[in-house]
């Protein structure tokens, strides 16, 4: 397009319209490019995969779990609060709120509405001060077996190595991952991370999950190694069966 302004002339370009999504459009269906239109219009970068991904769940409370709860306007209501066995928590002067498994949120909730008995619009702040920290155990034929943080995101691969790795006597081929998913409920796991590594097939290992358990089995051929003469294993045995 050819524009004169006080007796100039200068050419104009047309640009395409920034599209913006409908509201019932999905923004799996735009392009990368409408995407990144839509995040910034005026042509920053354009956000990474992570940007548009869901958020990972708000921590859920557990027992033993310590909060600490203070009034704005009422200070001698403050209190730090453990987590009970049965899932309760103790209250100054009211009765006692079941907490494990709510978010802090829902915990701030549940005082507010049990404090309204003998406050007026209470304001309150729930803040988490001590937790257990998330973990898993590795057992059996591992360098050092034991109980270890997850501080990120940890496969059982990766948490064999971090245990020190398999030993001579380990059986690789037949990890076992124990996972419990309810009270009196375990779930158990037959992962062959020999053939996995071997294939360098990361696809099928799985990501440990807060109290999982990792054991490694001892091979057939170190529970009888001590009653065979040397000379006798390589006769009767070969590596490929373990």
């Amino acid at each position: 397009m050819l524009g004169v302004f006080a007796g100039t002339s200068f050419q104009v370009r047309d640009e395409e319209p920034v599209r913006r999504p409908a509201a019932n459009d999905d923004l799996q269906s735009c392009s990368s490019v409408d995407v990144c239109r839509i995040a910034d219009p005026f042509g920053g970068p354009c956000p990474g995969p992570n940007r548009w991904g869901g958020r990972r769940p708000l921590y859920r409370l557990r027992k033993s779990d310590v909060d600490e709860i203070q009034f704005t306007f009422s200070p001698e209501f403050d209190q730090a609060v453990t987590i009970q066995p049965d899932g309760f928590v103790a209250l100054k002067a009211v009765d006692s709120v079941f907490a494990e498994g709510l978010t802090l949120t829902e915990l701030h909730d549940a005082v507010v509405k049990v404090y309204q008995r003998a406050l007026r619009d209470p304001e309150v702040s729930v803040i988490l001060k001590d937790f257990e920290k998330p973990y898993f155990v590795a057992g059996g034929q591992v360098g050092h077996p034991g109980k270890y943080e997850l501080r990120s995101p940890t496969t059982a691969a990766e948490a064999v190595a971090l245990a020190g790795g398999f030993t001579e006597s380990s059986k690789h081929s037949q990890v076992v991952l124990f996972r419990r998913v309810s009270t009196g409920v375990v779930e158990t796991h037959v992962l062959n991370l020999k053939a996995m590594l071997a294939s360098r097939n990361l696809e099928e290992d799985p990501e440990l999950a807060h109290g999982d358990m990792l054991f490694v089995p001892q091979n057939r051929i170190s529970k009888i190694k001590k009653f065979l003469p040397v000379s006798s294993l390589s006769t009767f045995f070969t590596p490929a069966q373990f």
